[in-house]
């Protein structure tokens, strides 16, 4: 294994459907390749959006699934339910022509340029906000455009007080429609249309599911000032009718695999299809998969366009799940990956004494995402949800039950499971990433706790792919933008020994680390976790903020073109020695 693995995010598998945190299928393939037997087994405790499960498929492997989360079972039983594409695709043809003739063309607009009815791909809309001066209603968007698209320039037209997203919202508006014509090969962009949409929600099914305030994404994605606390309230009401509609012709197609990969790929078109789509001059943002943020200008997208695009994206997966597989197994068993996806806590694995032969895992890092908070905006559409109580996370908010301590015990209990089902020479690895010392720390305790020890020859970067240049020539960073992949194996002796470690010493590997190697701070910090655990440290001291600290007073910037640390005449290279 290199010392780091960088990985990018676009093989077919990781675009068909979203999940937080995943790890895609070429960052898991080596280490399965490395650790496992040809035929194996392995197994995943946090198993999330079942991307082990996969990366075992394409290489021949059995793989056993746990996980608590509905959403995480849902996409991962789907990955690897390789159905026959063109009854795949005649069913999806159908449900959409029987949702079709349910409503009517609600996407039917006028081209304002022929007259000819067009389609409606998607319309950007705005939020108005009230001025804090003379109280009148402000279109965000046309405010935006009348300061020539300088957010710091926006006023109020009446009054001229300045304008931001943060004063109060008070409705919304469509600004600007994208239609499909028969006068044009192209999109078109005209001014949003005025004809009226027949759209009766008290006659549909769709989801009355609401985000209470005990949520943590509730307060961290400040819900109760923006009202939106319901899994409804962030679809237009057409956009809510369609997916409800489709939801309902889904849930009657007779068989169970087209069925289940039918709503694999609706889950997948819900984000999309939301507000959450955030609007951009260049191009739409997409959305943000770890909070309900909703932006000042949006777009309503065309249902029906975004279900057929992740019917395609579907397709490719299970063909790329296929090639990989016909390289490595028989034909006869092509399509029938041994992947078993059952609802369970990591802390009480359900499979026998010495059964797998390795385990690759990635439990939720602490405190840093709530993935049954985020998962309820697709679990309001299936069938069950995900229980909060026993998400292996830390709240973030003061007197919270899910604390640090229960944390380590779960954590320290599920790995303790892992090695009761590991065959005696067999290795787990672990996929981490913390900005925090004590929360490494806590990972030292619960590895040792659980009868396992650090393998320090066996310490991989993973490197899936920096945030944006701008994100990171914005300054230097206290999150953690890469993460560590720890290999243990049993532990020769229940004792662990850590020698305490003081700031001078800390502050002199980091100068050294940085002289050698620069990179980035997080390509720093976790050379400094990976040098702390071969040297036996204790962690707890060990936090990114402390390495930009120490990197500034040494004279480091960032460079603003790479986002790499820079000094002088030395930039970093951007990969560890």
């Amino acid at each position: 294994m290199p010392e780091e693995l960088s990985v990018g995010r676009s093989d077919p598998a990781y675009m068909a459907h979203a999940y937080l945190t995943k790890v895609p299928v070429p960052a898991i393939e080596p280490f399965i390749d490395a650790y496992s037997p040809p035929g194996g087994v392995v197994a995943d405790p946090f198993a999330g959006s079942g991307m082990t499960g996969v990366a075992a498929a394409m290489m021949g492997r059995k793989a056993h699934l746990f996980d608590i989360s509905v959403l995480g079972q849902h996409i991962g039983q789907n990955f690897v339910n390789l159905v026959n594409p063109d009854q795949f695709t005649k069913y999806a043809d159908e449900v959409v022509r029987a949702t079709q003739s349910d409503l009517g063309n609600v996407y039917a607009v006028e081209c304002a340029a022929c007259g000819h009815e067009g389609t409606l791909t998607k319309t950007v809309w705005s939020i108005v906000v009230e001025c804090p001066e003379c109280t009148e209603p402000v279109n965000y968007y046309r405010s935006m455009e009348a300061a020539d698209w300088r957010k710091a320039d926006m006023v109020c037209g009446k009054c001229r007080t300045p304008i931001s997203s943060r004063n109060r919202r008070i409705g919304e508006e469509p600004v600007l429609d994208s239609i499909s014509s028969q006068c044009t090969a192209t999109q078109r962009d005209q001014a949003p249309t005025t004809r009226p949409i027949s759209i009766n929600l008290e006659k549909i099914n769709y989801p009355r599911v609401e985000i209470t305030p005990d949520r943590q994404m509730y307060k961290a994605s400040a819900l109760g000032k923006s009202g939106m606390t319901t899994i409804a309230s962030f679809y237009s009401d057409r956009n809510l009718a369609v997916l409800a509609t489709l939801r309902n012709h889904i849930a009657k197609v007779e068989d169970p695999a087209i069925r289940s990969k039918l709503l694999f790929a609706f889950t997948a078109s819900l984000t999309r299809a939301s507000k959450r789509y955030q609007w951009s001059r260049q191009r739409p943002l997409n959305a943000a998969n770890a909070n309900y943020y909703v932006a000042a200008v949006f777009y309503e997208w065309n249902v029906y366009d975004l279900f057929s695009r992740k019917i395609k994206a579907v397709l490719k997966s299970d063909n790329y799940v296929r090639a990989a597989r016909r390289a490595r197994v028989a034909l006869s068993n092509l399509d029938s990956p041994d992947v078993r996806y059952n609802i369970g806590s990591a802390d009480d694995i359900a499979l026998e004494d010495d059964s797998v032969d390795y385990v690759f895992t990635d439990p939720p890092f602490g405190s840093n995402l709530f993935y049954a908070d985020m998962a309820l905006f697709q679990e309001a559409w299936l069938d069950g949800f995900t229980d909060v109580n026993q998400e292996a996370v830390i709240d973030r908010s003061k007197g919270g039950k899910r604390t640090a301590e229960r944390y380590e015990t779960l954590l320290t209990n599920a790995l303790r499971e892992c090695n009761r089902i590991l065959r005696p020479g067999g290795y787990i690895s672990m996929v981490f990433g913390n900005s925090s010392g004590s929360v490494w720390a806590l990972i030292q305790r619960s590895i040792a706790n659980a009868g396992l020890m650090i393998d320090g020859d066996k310490l991989v970067v993973l490197n899936k792919g920096q945030r944006s240049v701008k994100g990171l020539a914005s300054g230097f960073e206290d999150v953690a933008t890469l993460d560590l992949v720890i290999t243990m194996r049993r532990a020769d002796s229940n004792v662990l020994t850590l020698k305490a470690v003081d700031r001078a010493t800390v502050a002199a590997t980091i100068r050294e680390l940085a002289n050698v190697s620069p990179a980035t701070p997080s390509h720093l910090y976790l050379e400094l976790l990976r040098t702390g655990i071969r040297e036996g440290w204790e962690l707890d001291k060990l936090d990114l903020r402390d390495v930009t600290t120490a990197l500034i007073a040494d004279g480091w910037d960032i460079d603003s073109k790479t986002g790499r640390l820079t000094r002088g005449d030395t930039v970093a290279s951007g990969e560890l020695r």
